[in-house]
């Protein structure tokens, strides 16, 4: 007769040996100035110590602040704002896989890996997929969009506002919202990097779905995102007649928790009351504000960086301010900056996709005068570590006349 006991049961596998976060990471905390996670306020991480009930009153009216913060902060009047468990991308998934399906032409604009990602989303769930395809370091013109328009008929128009990838600005934004809008056509904007820190005016614009990351322009944690769509979008939602094969993505799923108090998933509690007070953080500094502050912190650091000696690596008419794109000396690599900055500096900049670049975020919390001067400084040490001829005072002097409203 079997036993119940389980003394005598040997594991397979053993138990690994393992190290304590405390002796994995580093005595002094690294700087977040890469293209995102970014600091997070003392409010947010607070936030994300606590675990609530998911389905209970005080969730339900967490929700209820969080969805209106966030039409604030995505300037639109519309009801269908949604949360997502899981990254930036996750809310781009949601966009693409709710409105488009087997069929449906799609025309993304493609200048970058991330509008790349949407135009890939997009092809994974059966759309006929055209991208137009803009050169390195530029925007398409309106007049090669609108002749795209006309030639391939898209029933969606995929844009990103900002392309980290290579700290590319889409300055034509609205522009490209008018020409999709007058030819019958929904438009998705990523806006993971750029929400909150530049402006972006969903309705008054007439873009149908934008999405959102945490941990960027919002300052929040990863692995919880935002995604709101027009009225318009909502109903093509509705009315799609095959179920999107995300069953986690599912609008009309997510539709029972984040506006019915009903059960789709248990929700990542902890995230949601970090973004919670992310965008109470937003709303409490005022867009207009917090615009001006990126604009300025940004554009010190470009200064700073220039007098030094680099070189930016877009030029200034679609430069990103978000993310700031640095060319890396000839003869080392993205990775030999990055590496020595993190190790020699505590500061942690981000190299990108292959392109001979690093970059500096300019996004919510890494916004702050005093991370400028440390970033600057480390990164003009790191250049002379390796050897490269960098003028660092005149670095910090252009900087600091940046800040103080003398560019």
């Amino acid at each position: 007769m079997p036993t119940s006991s389980f003394t005598s049961v040997s594991s397979a596998v053993p138990c690994p040996v393992v190290e304590s976060l405390d002796a994995i990471l580093p005595e002094e905390p690294l700087l977040m100035m890469g293209a995102g996670p970014v600091p997070i306020p003392a409010a947010v991480a607070k936030a994300n110590a606590i675990v609530i009930n998911h389905l209970g009153g005080t969730m339900v009216k967490v929700i209820g602040q969080v969805k209106s913060m966030a039409r604030y902060v995505f300037q639109t009047n519309s009801k269908w704002v949604l949360g997502v468990a899981g990254p930036g991308s996750a809310a781009m998934e949601m966009a693409i896989s709710n409105l488009a399906w087997e069929g449906t032409r799609v025309l993304s604009i493609k200048n970058g890996f991330f509008s790349e990602r949407m135009a890939e989303m997009g092809r994974r769930v059966g759309a006929r997929v055209s991208t137009l395809d803009v050169a390195d370091r530029s925007v398409a013109s309106l007049e090669e969009i609108a002749e795209a328009i006309r030639r391939e008929r898209p029933e969606i128009v995929t844009v990103v506002q900002g392309e980290t990838s290579n700290t590319v600005w889409n300055y034509h934004l609205k522009e490209i919202a008018a020409l999709a809008k007058a030819a019958g056509a929904l438009v998705i904007v990523d806006a993971v990097c750029t929400l909150s820190t530049m402006p972006l005016e969903m309705d008054a614009w007439g873009i149908d779905a934008v999405i959102t990351g945490g941990q960027k322009g919002l300052s929040s944690i990863p692995g919880v995102s935002l995604i709101a769509f027009s009225d318009a979008a909502w109903e093509r939602v509705k009315g799609r007649t095959a179920p999107n094969a995300h069953w986690c993505l599912d609008a009309t799923l997510a539709e029972n928790f984040w506006h019915n108090a009903g059960y789709h998933y248990t929700a990542p509690v902890s995230g949601v009351l970090a973004l919670h007070e992310a965008l109470r953080l937003v709303c409490a500094e005022t867009l207009e504000k917090r615009f001006a502050r990126h604009l300025k912190c940004s554009l010190a650091l470009q200064d700073g960086v220039a007098a030094m000696g680099l070189r930016l690596y877009t030029p200034d008419a679609c430069r990103l301010n978000s993310v700031v794109g640095i060319e890396v000396p000839e003869g080392f690599s993205p990775a030999d900056v990055c590496s020595h900055i993190s190790r020699m500096h505590q500061v942690e900049i981000s190299g990108s996709f292959g392109l001979p670049i690093v970059r500096v975020g300019q996004m919510g919390e890494q916004c702050r005068e005093h991370n400028l001067f440390r970033t600057v400084h480390a990164l003009g040490r790191t250049m002379v570590d390796l050897g490269v001829k960098v003028d660092l005072p005149a670095g910090v002097a252009a900087l600091e006349r940046g800040l103080s409203g003398g560019r």
